[in-house]
This record gives structure tokens, sequence and C-alpha cells, in this order.
């Protein structure tokens, strides 16, 4: 009597009947022109750095009663400080960055000329960064996503394998530099905050990844794993069944940043930007970057060779 072994199959508990590594050539090509993008935007332009990465002075002014930003623009004439200030007004907070660091003389009189003038009441907060603090600032930040970036790439590895750790760092990579990309096109104002935004991206975008590069080791013990094609399927299947935890999560927080994005206030503002824009890359980075580029680096693994057969007597 002959008997017939039957290959293990996948789990059939998927909700997204789609394919994902199919359709991740056009994110692919999305990616490659935003990038390309930046790297003109970078090397022509720059970043539009804020006051904590240059030399100058930030005045934060809280009013009792909405003002203009031609009104304080005619206060800060009017002090004549000599600096081209950039005047951000909201309903009850006002910031002037100068590109010069203030004396205490300017300060004073900025402050007595705003009273006059304007309101009475309001306060005022003054920070001020010098050339060689706003250069350690920089490479603290640079030095902080460096950290963090090798730290993940350990991890991975350790957990998994050097593919799944490679394909991760390259979605991380491909996130942060989108945003930074996004806001020098945008000639977007990059500060501290920012900073804090691009790192939390990082945390949310490996946090979605190592989740479906987890379900496709888990999956890779019932795959047949022969052919490109099986392995496709694999990674097919495991984002589909991680798919709703993934997009229920990031939607979650979205809606907390939009909400910081629309609601909150000034000193926010670029933050809640940096991470409305960081989500929404990091949520198809996970699935048609990080999965489609660890499926190209599997299949070029060599098979195993046969073990040869034991010689019967």
């Amino acid at each position: 009597m002959s008997s017939k072994t039957s290959s293990a199959k996948l789990p059939e508990n998927t909700k997204w009947n789609f394919n994902f590594v199919k359709a991740s050539k056009y994110f692919y090509m999305f990616s490659i022109i935003v990038t390309l993008a930046g790297i003109i935007s970078l090397s022509v332009f720059g970043l539009n750095y804020g006051v904590d990465f240059r030399s100058g002075s930030n005045v934060d002014i809280s009013v009792s009663k909405v003002v203009s930003k031609e009104e304080v623009a005619k206060v800060v004439s009017d002090a004549k400080l000599d600096q081209e200030a950039n005047i951000t007004a909201g309903s009850t907070r006002i910031n002037i960055r100068f590109p010069e660091v203030l004396t205490d003389t300017q300060v004073q009189t900025l402050q007595t000329t705003f009273n006059s003038q304007i309101d009475p009441k309001a306060s005022y907060e003054v920070n001020t960064v010098d050339t060689e603090m706003a250069k350690e600032l920089e490479r603290n930040a640079l030095l902080a996503i460096a950290v963090a970036s090798v730290g993940i790439v350990i991890y991975v590895t350790i957990r998994f394998e050097w593919r799944f750790a490679l394909s991760a760092i390259v979605a991380l990579l491909h996130d942060a530099f989108l945003v930074i990309s996004v806001f020098s096109i945008l000639r977007l104002e990059v500060n501290l905050t920012f900073i804090v935004a691009i790192l939390t991206i990082i945390g949310f975008s490996i946090n979605d990844t190592i989740v479906i590069f987890d379900r496709i080791r888990e999956n890779l013990r019932f795959a047949k794993k022969q052919t490109h094609e099986d392995l496709e399927d694999v990674v097919n299947k495991s984002v589909s069944q991680t798919m709703t935890r993934s997009l229920g999560t990031v939607f979650t927080v979205f809606i907390a940043a939009f909400a910081l994005l629309v609601l909150g206030s000034e000193s926010i503002r670029m933050f809640s930007l940096a991470m409305v824009i960081g989500l929404l890359f990091g949520t198809y980075s996970s699935i048609f970057i990080a999965s489609p580029l660890w499926l190209a680096l599997r299949s070029k693994k060599k098979p195993s060779a046969p073990k040869p057969a034991k010689a019967t007597n």
C-alpha cells in the first residue's frame, strides 16, 4: 500500500486577500522619487534650522488678547533691534525668533515696547543659543538617531537574522529621511521637537515591522520554502494576518497627533506635523518596503545541499 505525505499549509486566518509584494513596486517608486527630491533639496537649500540648531534668541510671549503679526512687527521695529525677526502669532501666544543673540538691554527694550503698545499683562520667556551650543545640539541629535539605529540592528539580528535586521534598518532610515526630505522641500522649521518626533517615528515603525517579521518567521515553519513563490505567499499572508492590528495601532496614534497639530500650541506644531507625516510613511514602509526587501534578500539565499542518502546493506 502506498501513502502520500501532505505538505503543511499556512494558517488561513487572513482577512486581506491582496498581493502586497506585487504592489510594493509602486511604493518603491514613490519613495525613490521623494528621496531624490529630498537629496536635491538638502544639497541646494539644506534644512530650515530653528534657533535650537543655530545661534540666536527665541522670545515666547503669552498675551491676554489676540494680537496680529503686523502689530508685533511694529513693536520689533520700534524697539530698534536691527534684526530681521521671524514672527509667529497665535491666539494667546506669540513667538519671535532673532538670528542673532539679544543682549539683556535689547530684551528689556523689547518687553517695555511690547507692554506699552500692545499688552501690559504679557509674560515673556527668552531662550538664547550661542553658536557652539547649536553645533553641539546638532551633533547630539545625529548621534541619538545613529545610536538608536545601531541598537535596533543589534536587537533584530539577535532575535531574528541579518536579513530581517537589514530590511528593518532600511525601512527606518527610509521613514526618517522621507520626513526630513518633506521638511527640507517645504522649508519647515527643524528644532529639538522635530528630533523627538523622528525618534518616536522610528519606535513606532520598528514596532510594526517586528510584528510582521515575527509572523513571517512563524509562518515559515509551515511553508515549503523552496521557491520564490512560496516565500512571496508567506509574506502576503503574514502581512494580511497583522494588517488589522497594525492599522489600528497607527490610526489611534495618528488621530492623537493630528489633534495636536490642529488644536495644539505653536510650540509643538512642528512636532505634531512630523509625527503625522512620519506615521503615514512608517505604516506603508513596514508593509511595502521592509517585508518585500526581506523577500528579495531571502530569495537570493542558496538552497542547502541535499544530504547524501545512507547506504543500505
